[in-house]
């Protein structure tokens, strides 16, 4: 791949993520949750109830900044812990109905920015897109 090429996605990759940033922080903002927080009940409205290691694998974290985050969520009254049966030590997280709502309303603002997005997109290259970000998901993240 030719160096130019290699430049040129770099800036249409940063100025896409600048512009997904400033979007998300936007939306955020007219919240009383952090981004760290959103992307917390995003992971648990999306796959349910969750440990503490899994849900920061999930967030690309480490169980420590998960556990900051959930203590916050927690005191928000967005997600509660709770501990298994089986073993006192592990927790699992979930969202309260305040945060099934918040995710709720955030998946919403997902969803609009995604429509908008792939307006500008025919419906091959959307499923090509698709095909794409799965990929790089697969095999990067």
């Amino acid at each position: 791949m030719s160096d130019r090429l290699i430049n040129e996605l770099s800036h249409e990759l940063l100025h896409f993520f600048n512009g997904l940033s400033s979007w998300e922080s936007s939306v955020v903002r007219n919240s009383d949750l952090s981004v760290s927080e959103a992307h917390a009940l995003e992971v648990l409205g999306q796959f349910g109830r969750m440990n503490m290691k899994s849900m920061a694998q999930k967030l690309g974290v480490t169980t420590g900044t998960t556990t900051v985050t959930v203590d916050r969520l927690e005191k928000k009254d967005y997600a509660r812990r709770e501990s298994i049966r089986e073993d006192r030590r592990v927790n699992l997280i979930s969202l309260t109905e305040k945060g099934c709502r918040a995710f709720d309303e955030h998946n919403k603002f997902h969803l609009t920015l995604t429509e908008q997005m792939i307006s500008a997109l025919s419906e091959e290259e959307s499923n090509r897109l698709l095909t794409i970000l799965k990929k790089i998901n697969s095999e990067i993240f």
